[in-house]
């Protein structure tokens, strides 16, 4: 009937068979957003928040991943290769779909913008983070003691702390948000009751990932005393250079 609006159904879709070789990328997309990157964002918020401790507790949990056995394979095959996956197809999903959010302002397809836009704000800075860190100034793999001084130096930039506040918010989002649609899409919460509640989790799961993030940040602008610097980092002289 001419002028009546085509209701459109509320929720998330879940991933459908029948879309050939498309139907198998995406259950690699969103499969890989929660393993193994998800499991690998987690573990990088702990080992990070180990700089709450101070110079000393950080870089021997940095020593400790650093001298894992075949580090650079797990590296490559745990992390770069499922990451580039992941984002470049969420790219791929991004550009070819077909954008309504102006027509149908709900909070589904909102959400839907945000989770693009966060994506892209994560791989940005997942890309300059793992640049600056492991390709340039102090090696990491062979100075793992450094590590707290060369963060602590990096932030010595006000574009660089605001650049890891946002790429901290954007990756907690996406990834909270991202388990949402997950449990939705594989057909774990499949009552309008459940995804509420999942909602709520991952709502806080994200609030509590950036207080993490936003704590360990902090960790690297309090003056350590030298007991918890050890004698191998150059805290004290980064320290002793702030104060004038």
């Amino acid at each position: 009937m001419a002028g009546v609006a085509t209701p459109i159904a509320r929720g998330v879709p879940p991933i459908r068979a029948g879309q050939g070789r498309s139907f198998l990328l995406r259950k690699l997309h969103s499969l890989s957003g929660i393993v193994p990157i998800g499991v690998f964002l987690l573990e990088h918020f702990v080992s990070n928040a180990f700089a709450t401790n101070g110079p000393r507790a950080y870089g021997d949990q940095v020593k400790f991943l650093t001298g894992l056995p075949f580090v650079l394979v797990l590296e490559i095959v745990g992390i770069y290769i499922p990451l580039l996956y992941h984002s470049l197809y969420g790219f791929y999903i991004w550009f070819n779909g077909q954008s309504n959010v102006s027509d149908y302002p709900w909070a589904g397809n909102i959400m839907y913008s945000a989770q693009r836009w966060t994506g892209a704000i994560a791989f940005a800075y997942i890309g300059w983070h793992t640049y600056t860190m492991r390709f340039t100034g102090t090696h990491l793999l062979t100075h793992p003691n450094l590590a707290f001084d060369k963060v602590q130096a990096e932030l010595q930039h006000p574009w660089a702390v605001a650049f890891y506040v946002i790429g901290i918010t954007a990756a907690s989002w996406h990834f909270a948000y991202g388990l949402y649609l997950f449990c939705a899409k594989w057909g774990i919460t499949v009552s309008e009751r459940s995804r509420r509640a999942m909602g709520w989790v991952c709502a806080a799961i994200a609030v509590a990932l950036i207080a993490v993030g936003i704590a360990t940040l902090a960790a690297f602008f309090q003056n350590w005393p030298l007991a918890q610097e050890g004698p191998s980092t150059g805290s004290s002289t980064f320290h002793a250079a702030a104060k004038h």
